[in-house]
């Protein structure tokens, strides 16, 4: 059952999805949904990505997601450290090549590795 509060607010299972509509880079992102009581939005699925989706879509911003780049260039895993079993990039990405560590997610729905520093919308899971 999908629950929408303005917008700002996703439930797919057991995961609520919500973004405070501010843009903020990759670390400041994480504490604030740590502070909530979550973690960065990180899909597991196709139901979870089309749900962070909805969100980047209504807003017209890109996310950063909860994954990062593992110390071996071109691998990524989530930040709770859980393996990534479902992958949404862009064609030919990720391109970054250990210079992009963070990943963000566009308004289609598709993944794209970037610098950490950018301003992305704000989407935490609890």
């Amino acid at each position: 059952s999908a629950l929408a509060l303005n917008g700002k607010i996703r439930e797919v299972g057991e995961k609520v999805f919500a973004t405070n509509g501010k843009k903020a880079d990759f670390a400041s992102a994480l504490r604030s949904c740590e502070e909530a009581g979550g973690t960065l939005a990180t899909p597991m699925n196709e139901e979870e990505n089309k749900a962070i989706m909805d969100i980047v879509k209504q807003y017209k911003q890109y996310a950063y997601l909860g994954i990062k780049e593992c110390e071996t260039s071109g691998q990524f895993t989530s930040i709770t450290g859980v393996p990534l079993s479902y992958t949404k990039w862009h064609q030919y990405e990720p391109n970054g090549k250990g210079k992009e560590k963070c990943v963000e997610m566009y308004t289609d729905g598709s993944w794209n590795d970037k610098k950490c520093n950018m301003y992305r919308l704000t989407v935490c899971e609890f």
